[in-house]
């Protein structure tokens, strides 16, 4: 009788998916970059679950007796304009952010996933049409087509998650057809259709898991842009109204006084830049971890 060691017998005991899980986030955490970007979003996760425990004053009660308030032990990151506690409304504006992202990214996922794989499958009429409507909102800058679906359809913060998807679809299918048209001629694509399989049958059976890996990791760089059009959007105005705590809307206020009171727009701009380049840095670690050449080498 053959004795495995203990690690390959545990490993062999887990489903395929824990494992595959397991490996790609041992190979994350390896390269510093990474690792970086998991830490800082498992840490705005955590923030945004327990921001009721981690918030010490109520984001929206105003104390006009401490307005303008420098970062102290009462006040972490100071005060603004209406003595409102900027931690507070920081920790409580993670949930925002994570709305946002994840709203936008099951939405955009699967209209660009379907729309990619059905141009790249068909080809042809079908494929024309869908990508000369995907390079329509391709010719306009995501932030100006997001105000314009903004301005159409009203400042707040559903409309302005709204219109990001609208303007975040079309990289996503461009991806997703480009992957479709490299598997749609192979081999089992063929054997499929000779036992008889439907089209819809072999594209969400045998092309929308092959498309997948790369779709996540266009999906997550893809969030950096997202944070930063709803930020934007925050700051102009159009996103998050007021009194939400949305970090864009903060520094849109605290610019009036920025000059004296610098804290204002700098930790909320930090929060945005921590979170941009944690999913940055993150999509990058994706990349490698599920490229077949560093798989093989692990």
């Amino acid at each position: 009788m053959v004795t495995l060691p203990l690690g390959t017998a545990r490993r062999r005991s887990l489903p395929h998916g824990l494992v595959s899980l397991g490996r790609i986030a041992a190979f994350l955490f390896r390269a510093p970059p990474s690792a970086f970007g998991l830490v800082v979003l498992a840490l705005l996760i955590l923030m945004a679950a327990f921001a009721p425990l981690l918030a010490t004053h109520d984001p929206y009660v105003q104390d006009l007796q401490s307005t303008l308030q420098p970062p102290s032990g009462a006040h972490f990151f100071g005060t603004d304009e209406l003595g409102r506690d900027i931690y507070s409304r920081i920790v409580h504006g993670s949930r925002i952010t994570l709305t946002i992202i994840f709203v936008v990214s099951i939405v955009v996922g699967p209209i660009g996933l379907f729309i990619g794989t059905v141009a790249g499958y068909y080809g042809g009429r079908v494929d024309t049409v869908l990508m000369r409507l995907t390079d329509i909102f391709l010719s306009f800058p995501s932030l100006i087509l997001s105000l314009a679906f903004v301005a159409a359809l009203g400042p707040s913060l559903n409309n302005a998650i709204i219109a990001i998807s609208l303007t975040a679809w079309p990289p996503i299918a461009r991806l997703a057809r480009a992957e479709t048209m490299t598997f749609r001629s192979a081999d089992y694509i063929a054997a499929a259709r000779l036992q008889g399989a439907s089209s819809a049958r072999i594209i969400w059976k045998s092309i929308v898991p092959m498309c997948l890996p790369s779709v996540l990791i266009r999906l997550t760089l893809n969030m950096a842009t997202v944070i930063l059009t709803a930020a934007g959007l925050g700051f102009l105005g159009l996103g998050a109204q007021p009194p939400l705590p949305e970090w864009g809307a903060m520094i849109a206020t605290g610019r009036r006084y920025m000059i004296d009171s610098w804290w204002l727009v700098t930790f909320p701009g930090v929060a945005i830049l921590l979170v941009s380049l944690a999913f940055n840095l993150l999509g990058d670690g994706l990349r490698d971890a599920l490229d077949p050449k560093q798989i093989n080498k692990r």
